[in-house]
């Protein structure tokens, strides 16, 4: 499976102060030198907790020449299952991730598929797990500022991170808002490849007093061709239960994924 055709399988499923915290300036700009540890736990307290998360996704896909879109329901039990299920006027492909275990099938063609995580990353020659998925699609850093060793780069509106030497066969790049400390884009620049992918926030909304999403702009580029898959978040709530029904249907035929 080719990057476009797995974004596609996815349009288908889917300075510090007295009180140790860092400062907002008056004119709204980064401070600079920051205090990376500080910046990390202001970054954090805006992490959304929750246990449920139901709501649904517009989710279209662009890939230059051609341009799709779906109605994806989203259920989510944090850091531990996801499930979604894709509508055009009726549903046609419902995935299940869990930590260990991938499934999903489709209508059209009558297929499906279980395997592991592994057939991501091949894609993109990362080493995410179950939990970077979900904070990818929640603006959650995929690996903690807090972690490992980083540097500030000068921006004048954002506070940019870096690490100092790749992390899991990438060299990730943050920015964050400098007054909200939301993160407004995690960039991704990939090993060996030199491709870059990139998910955007451009929006969030305020559900229950927690921070999520409104909009997430995921990209991919190889150099020749971008590739962008946009997804809007509404109806979010938190629900005290969720189901996550899944079951393949009889005499459909299992899919090997290869890179």
């Amino acid at each position: 499976m080719s990057v476009k055709q797995f974004l596609g399988l996815l349009l288908l499923v889917i300075g510090t102060t007295a009180c140790k915290s860092v400062a907002v300036l008056p004119n709204k700009a980064p401070v600079d030198k920051v205090d990376i540890k500080l910046l990390s736990r202001q970054i954090e307290k805006q992490h959304p907790k929750f246990m449920h998360l139901r709501g649904r996704i517009k989710a279209v896909y662009d890939d230059g020449e051609n341009k799709q879109q779906v109605i994806v329901s989203l259920r989510m039990s944090q850091d531990k299952q996801l499930w979604l299920s894709a509508n055009m006027l009726i549903p046609i492909a419902k995935l299940l991730i869990n930590p260990k275990e991938v499934q999903f099938y489709e209508k059209f063609q009558k297929t499906f598929f279980k395997g592991d995580l592994s057939f991501i990353n091949q894609q993109f020659n990362t080493n995410f797990g179950y939990k970077n998925l979900q904070d990818l699609l929640l603006g959650i850093p995929v690996i903690k500022p807090q972690k490992g060793r980083w540097r500030q780069i000068s921006n004048p509106l954002d506070y940019v991170l870096t690490t100092r030497k790749r992390v899991q066969n990438f060299q990730p790049t943050y920015f964050f808002n400098p007054t909200q400390f939301l993160l407004k884009e995690q960039r991704f620049v990939l090993a060996e490849s030199g491709h870059v992918l990139s998910f955007k926030y451009p929006e969030y909304q305020k559900i229950a007093g927690e921070n999520l999403p409104k909009r997430l702009e995921i990209s991919y580029f190889d150099g020749k061709q971008l590739l962008q898959l946009k997804l809007e978040y509404t109806r979010m709530q938190f629900p005290k239960a969720l189901s996550f029904p899944f079951r393949i249907p009889e005499g459909y035929q299992p899919i090997s994924i290869k890179p």
